[in-house]
């Protein structure tokens, strides 16, 4: 059996706010994600939602515990070394899609896989085939401005799996859109998703979406449960 793809153990984390004022966010979090598996993580705001899935993406770090991406230990890798990993393993997409103004919706998802060394006809073809997954090929020229929000965050998603990572880490990312665009645009992630068969840890308030997944966790007062 392989190694599960997303394997936190342990993981603690708190914050100094003020004098003699920590606020612990995570406690004692065990959790694994196995490959091809999607799971929810339900939280209300302000839970530690994106706490949890900054470390698993290693954008931060546990005060205890311990991360590993597809059995390789992860935690205490010189910030050069995360970078590696965060480049070529992990996909991230937020509630709002940040993509670069000043370029088309390929030529956003064609940036990271140049910067990743892929060649440009390569990375080009990649895209499109992106963009054809979740039906926004005919937008492939217009830059996010002239896209609607539902078509920004699909082209989100792709980028967010241009390089082919092994986890995709999203955060609330139909949050900001209204009922039928969440709806269209999350089975538009799902489906992506599936077709390419990596790992996922979707944060959601929404339980009708949540229960879609393959698993649903809650985070509740520093503690990972089981729905």
């Amino acid at each position: 059996m392989s190694d599960p793809t997303l394997e936190l153990s342990g993981i603690a984390k708190s914050y100094n706010q003020g004098r003699e004022n920590e606020v612990t966010v995570l406690r004692e979090i065990d959790l694994s994600v196995n490959a091809g598996e999607i799971v929810a993580l339900v939280a209300p705001s302000g839970a530690g939602k994106s706490t949890l899935l900054h470390i698993a993406g290693l954008l931060d770090t546990p005060d205890a515990g311990s991360v590993k991406i597809a059995g390789q230990d992860v935690t205490g890798l010189s910030d050069r070394k995360r970078t590696a990993i965060r480049r070529e393993d992990v996909g991230f997409v937020y509630q709002f899609h940040h993509l670069l103004p000043e370029f088309t919706a390929l030529e956003n998802i064609v940036l990271p896989q140049l910067a990743n060394g892929i060649a440009a006809a390569k990375a080009e073809e990649r895209a499109l085939d992106l963009l054809t997954r979740v039906g926004v090929s005919h937008r492939a020229d217009h830059r996010p401005a002239a896209l609607s929000g539902g078509e920004q965050q699909r082209v989100a998603f792709c980028r967010a799996l241009a390089n082919a990572p092994r986890l995709l880490l999203a955060d609330e990312p139909t949050g900001n859109l209204d009922p039928e665009t969440s709806d269209q645009v999350f089975a538009a992630l799902m489906e992506l998703v599936r077709g390419t068969g990596l790992s996922a840890v979707i944060a959601t308030h929404n339980l009708e979406l949540a229960g879609r997944m393959d698993r649903q966790m809650r985070l509740e007062g520093g503690a990972l449960v089981a729905l």
